[in-house]
């Protein structure tokens, strides 16, 4: 007899209710922003301030105004009091318009497209929290921007070439973050590990992935027709820890080689998705051209659905189109970015890492262990 064994789930963060495209962000009454059940235990269940906490202040930049507004939400707090504005020639200007003399200043800003405005406005930011005598200063940073331009090694076909006379435009990044004031950083699903190393400074790195694991076991897929899919072999890390918390899936990989400069990809697949249901697993999804080739060559082996699953969503041109042509059963993304209601696609999901950054930031203003209730993060200092 056939046995359906279901996922488990891991009880991380509720996801958006979504119809039609769209997401639909719950707002809690002001009564109910206390700390969900899946985010304390008996050992750390009076470890969270109190909520009118005044040496905490949460700002946020113009790149995603509406995670932060959740993540204050979250918190029970209100963001903080900000003028940004741009000049007729372009130019940045930030005033604080309370006081953080001797606060702990939280700035929510990604350093998504445009990257180098938003990368700015956070100097800028910094800078004027610095010179208002602000105690400490955290960079929230749920998309890191350059954090692809980490090495001079780029892969070609089945050898390493080493580009010379390039930067590395994520420790210039890094250094200038750390150089403009910043105390701490907080960032989301940085693009490797090593960017962690560049910063002179803390920085406590979170993972989108639990949100993403608690809502696909809300889908109830059997974990016998599951196998989870690297797109790359450069994420088969990745994927591999994706597929431990997946009932310990089995893992498959697109092997992607080219021969030459302007020659055809050969794509090749290693492991078995016949019959099965693929989630494809990236920490971020640009211009989807990867992720959709490899797509492809999943329904040629046979796979009876194919899921997208990344915690940042860039949808660079022609994303859009690649992603809703039909090849995906659902394209699953977070909130770090946030996605143009034009760029709404039926097949798309979005959810809400505000509760993960949001007790993370509880947790560093604590001075506790952030680890400790979110298992797949891990601090660098």
């Amino acid at each position: 007899m056939y046995r359906c064994v279901f996922l488990k789930r891991c009880h991380v963060v509720e996801p958006l209710k979504f119809e039609n495209g769209k997401p639909c962000i719950p707002v809690l009454p002001a009564g109910e922003r206390s700390l969900p059940s899946f985010l304390t235990t008996p050992q750390l269940g009076n470890i969270v301030s109190s909520k009118n906490d005044t040496r905490l202040r949460i700002f946020s930049g113009t790149a995603n105004p509406s995670l932060s507004q959740e993540i204050a939400c979250y918190m029970g707090l209100e963001l903080g009091k900000i003028n940004i504005k741009r000049f007729a020639d372009g130019e940045i200007y930030v005033q604080l318009q309370e006081s953080v003399r001797g606060c702990d200043v939280y700035l929510v800003q990604p350093t998504c497209p445009p990257a180098n405005e938003n990368l700015m406005e956070l100097l800028i930011m910094i800078d004027a929290c610095r010179r208002a005598s602000a105690k400490n200063i955290t960079a929230v940073i749920p998309y890191f921007g350059y954090a692809r331009a980490d090495r001079k090694v780029q892969l070609f076909a089945q050898s390493v070439a080493t580009q010379g006379r390039e930067s590395i435009a994520a420790k210039l990044v890094a250094n200038l973050i750390t150089e403009a004031g910043a105390n701490r950083v907080l960032a989301c699903d940085l693009h490797s590990g090593q960017s962690m190393g560049y910063f002179d400074i803390p920085v406590d790195h979170v993972y989108g992935q639990p949100v993403v694991l608690d809502y696909l076991a809300s889908k109830r897929i059997c974990s016998d027709d599951l196998v989870v899919v690297s797109p790359d072999v450069g994420g088969v890390a990745r994927a591999r820890a994706f597929a431990k918390k997946l009932s310990d899936a089995p893992l498959a990989i697109v092997d992607k080689r080219r021969h030459g400069h302007n020659v055809a990809e050969v794509m090749n697949l290693i492991g078995d998705v016949k019959g099965k249901v693929a989630v494809m697993v990236d920490d971020m999804i640009d211009t989807a051209g990867t992720i959709s080739k490899g797509a492809a060559l999943l329904h040629q082996e046979g796979a009876r659905e194919v899921y997208a699953c990344t915690t940042h969503a860039v949808f660079s041109p022609p994303a859009i189109e690649r992603l809703s042509s039909g090849l995906f059963q659902e394209v699953i993304i977070t909130n770090t970015i946030p996605v143009l209601e034009k760029n709404y696609f039926p097949q798309l999901t979005i959810l809400s890492v505000a509760n993960l950054l949001g007790e993370t930031i509880w947790r560093v203003h604590d001075d506790c262990s952030v680890s400790i209730i979110f298992p797949l993060a891990t601090k660098s200092k």
